[in-house]
């Protein structure tokens, strides 16, 4: 699947571009700038994700170009790398 058929990615990251604009608009508007760097952390962290999501799949991608469709168990195994990605 593409990058761009992915619906869990393109969601993560038309919540996090709305999530964006709220911060924008607290800014524009003076908003309390503690709440404004919370906001901003809770979209970092929500980008984070998507860019874990977007690795495990690119690298589970290539894996079944090299060697065909991959087994339940090694999904599995990819998906426990992926959350060591998030760590990078």
């Amino acid at each position: 699947m593409s990058h761009a058929a992915n619906p869990d990615l393109l969601n993560r990251l038309r919540r996090a571009h709305g999530h964006l604009a709220g911060i924008i608009k607290m800014v524009e508007e003076g908003g309390d700038g503690l709440k404004i760097a919370q906001q901003m952390q809770a979209v970092v962290s929500a980008l984070d994700k998507a860019k874990t999501l977007i690795v495990t799949d690119h690298i589970e991608h290539h894996l079944e170009d090299l060697i065909g469709p991959l087994p339940g168990a090694v999904r599995a195994d990819l998906a426990k790398l992926g959350e060591f990605a998030k760590y990078l």
